[in-house]
């Protein structure tokens, strides 16, 4: 009997809290429709053009540049890659024309080197002979000339007969010409005209000696002998230095076939190169006329001033190559342009501060970007530090998103008077719920809800609450 008594307790204590809950149901709703109306007036605000208001001081403050907008051309221009290589004009080569002996090396890797210096000696017999071929042509000749000069005289004076006159010419003629072929050969051979002017003051062991000189002014950039080394045979190294003037330097570069035609011999190009700060002009020389048979491009030469040596041969450099200049009526700073939610905008001023207007853009340059649509010439707009305005607005985007209400499709349960509410018409609603009430209508969108026990099954039909708008359901808003 006391277990039916207890029992018969606990259900009469469950229906009493069961009632409780039910009628304070209906306002729980509240909540979500003031946020709903707060969603709608942030929305509000926010149609229509964007705009920050500053002032004047403020504008100061925050470093913005204004300019105003006007026309003007743009540098259009193409990038070629390429290489720094010597001046094929400014290459000295120190080399022997015979079989010799390198007996002495004046001049190490790197050295700097003038015009006609002494680099290095060798040592050669056929030096040796046609320094000795010379010296013998010199004192014949001289011998023949002195004898000619007396037989003219004795001819003219009618003591020797003319056939003996003709004899001694013709003697002296060809010691003259092998005195002259012995001297060219020693010439041949690199020796300077001070050098075979000195030969007869030389002593006998100085014969087989050849001072070898450079031929330009630079440095030595490759030496290829070592002291004692015999050079000048057919397969062995007849070179020794290599010299090489870095005063002016080559730009080769490759050039695409469509490229080709916009470039002319002696036209400027632009040189850049990663490592080296700035830039520096260079000028056409060369335009080949064919194509690479591997790469299909055309090789294009340019020169360009080295003088302080600061560019290097074999360095990788980009060549801007410039075209035509192109006119445009509305011309601004690529500095002015942010992009906003993947849109071009630029920030025009006005009375009571900037405009975030969008713009679409045409062509463009390394500086500028031509503006085809959304902006006139005349106006006034931000140039300098324009990511402080877009920071500002993308500021105010993010304060405004985080007032954002839950999606459309959130379910809330209503009761059976605030069903007849939604479904009766704006009069009705008016007259029994407040504001918000309404806002909680438009974002249902004014669909009709079912009441409970409207559905087929004769059943009542529950919705379910977010869980993100429970916690906001603490007490009724309104009575």
């Amino acid at each position: 009997m006391k277990r039916i008594v207890v029992f018969s307790a606990g259900l009469a204590i469950g229906l009493v809290i069961a009632t409780t809950l039910s009628a304070r149901w209906p306002f729980a709703s509240a909540p979500a429709a003031v946020t709903a109306t707060a969603v709608s007036n942030v929305h509000g605000r926010h149609d229509g053009p964007e705009r920050i208001a500053l002032s004047d001081e403020q504008i100061r403050e925050a470093g913005i540049t204004l300019t105003q907008v006007t026309g003007g051309k743009l540098k259009r221009h193409f990038l070629a890659p390429g290489s720094l290589i010597p001046d094929a004009d400014h290459i000295g080569r120190v080399s022997v024309r015979v079989l010799a002996t390198v007996t002495e090396l004046r001049k190490r890797l790197g050295d700097a080197v003038e015009q006609d210096e002494i680099v290095a000696v060798i040592e050669s017999r056929e030096v040796a002979d046609a320094k000795s071929e010379y010296l013998a042509a010199r004192l014949t000749n001289e011998l023949q000339q002195t004898l000619y000069g007396r037989q003219k005289q004795l001819a003219e004076s009618r003591i020797v007969s003319e056939n003996e006159f003709l004899r001694t010419r013709l003697t002296a003629n060809d010691a003259q010409i092998k005195f002259d072929g012995a001297r060219q050969k020693l010439f041949a051979l690199g020796l300077s005209e001070t050098e075979i002017a000195d030969l007869p003051n030389q002593p006998p062991e100085a014969l087989r000696k050849q001072f070898l000189r450079s031929p330009i002014k630079g440095r030595i950039s490759e030496r290829r002998v070592d002291l004692g080394g015999l050079i000048g045979r057919e397969g062995q190294e007849s070179e020794l230095f290599v010299v090489v003037n870095l005063d002016d330097i080559w730009v080769d570069l490759a050039v695409s076939p469509e490229d080709i035609a916009s470039i002319r011999e002696g036209g400027p190009i632009t040189v850049r190169a990663i490592g080296i700060e700035g830039a520096a002009r260079a000028q056409v020389i060369f335009v080949s006329p064919l194509l690479d048979r591997e790469t299909r491009n055309a090789r294009v030469i340019a020169t360009m001033p080295n003088r302080d040596h600061r560019w290097k041969p074999g360095t990788f450099v980009t060549a801007e190559v410039p075209l035509a200049s192109e006119a445009s009526n509305v011309v601004v700073s690529r500095k002015s342009l942010q992009t906003i939610k993947g849109i071009s905008t630029m920030f025009v001023r006005d009375a009571d501060g900037f405009m975030a207007r969008p713009v679409r853009t045409g062509r463009e340059d390394d500086d500028d970007v031509e503006i085809t649509s959304g902006l006139a010439a005349g106006e006034t707009v931000a140039v300098a530090n324009t990511f402080t305005l877009k920071a500002e607005l993308e500021k105010s985007d993010a304060e405004h998103d985080g007032k954002v209400a839950s999606p459309r499709n959130d379910k809330i349960s209503l009761t059976q008077e605030e069903t007849e509410q939604h479904n009766g018409g704006d009069q009705a609603a008016q007259g029994r719920c407040p504001q918000g009430r309404h806002a909680l209508h438009h974002q249902l969108g004014h669909r009709p809800v079912e009441s409970p026990g409207e559905n087929d099954d004769g059943e009542q039909q529950q919705r379910e609450m977010p869980r993100q708008m429970i916690a906001l359901h603490a007490a009724p808003a309104w009575a």
